[in-house]
């Protein structure tokens, strides 16, 4: 049965694993480029596992941030987390000595594949759930070692590498978009997102977005509960 649960919770995993290695891959590339090798990229992944910001933050680090500004920034480009990960409550409450590891490696795209609460039949649910996250979070830390070490050898135009996380986070809205007939959530954070960035600019848009967005959804959730929630 374990063979058999950490088998289904990989090919689960396949999706992600082909973003996350790339990306992964990406990130070492930045970080090599600011000084700094694979075992150093090996350990922002396995510590900090923060996605984009890991990008942002070679950009902090190499700029000389101070630590302020750095809690600042990863308060504003993380806080998407807040709101989401608030619809896992319920999924990991019981999850026991398990938990504080599923909440560690809760990220974007691992909530994507989540979020639904199904899990294979006669399975534990949260020790599918947790080799799903721990199969996504080893692609990642392998991906910045990869990255770290092939900067090391081979010599990389890194022009447009910080884009990758944009590209995935459009992977992932896509294949959202046609695995579910209710696209009205879809619709709702795209056009909120929009309207902020119009009102507040690009560099703090992300929070009022977050805000209008739950608020929104939380309005829409009793038309919804029959579709989108449950399909």
């Amino acid at each position: 049965m374990k063979t058999s649960l950490v088998k289904t919770a990989f090919v689960k995993s396949l999706p992600v694993m082909a973003g996350y290695i790339v990306l992964g891959i990406g990130f070492g590339i930045l970080l090599g480029e600011a000084g700094f090798g694979p075992l150093w990229a090996v350990l922002f992944s396995l510590f900090v596992f923060a996605g984009s910001m890991q990008f942002v933050g070679v950009s902090l680090i190499s700029g000389g941030a101070s630590v302020l500004v750095t809690a600042v920034t990863t308060l504003m480009v993380n806080a998407r987390h807040i709101f989401y990960s608030v619809s896992m409550y319920d999924i990991y409450r019981e999850a026991g000595k398990k938990k504080p590891l599923l909440i560690f490696t809760l990220t974007d795209e691992t909530y994507s594949l989540l979020c639904d609460g199904k899990t294979p039949e006669g399975a534990d649910p949260h020790a599918w759930r947790l080799w799903v996250s721990l199969f996504n979070y080893s692609y990642w830390v392998l991906g910045s070692f990869l990255g770290g070490l092939l900067g090391q050898i081979i010599p990389f135009d890194t022009t447009g590498i910080d884009f990758s996380m944009t590209a995935l986070f459009v992977t992932v809205f896509v294949e959202q978009w046609t695995s579910i007939r209710e696209h009205r959530p879809s619709l709702l954070g795209v056009g909120a997102t929009l309207v902020c960035l119009m009102i507040f600019g690009q560099e703090v848009f992300l929070i009022p977005s977050m805000v209008l967005i739950t608020l929104a959804l939380t309005a829409l959730r009793p038309s919804l509960e029959g579709g989108v929630l449950h399909e």
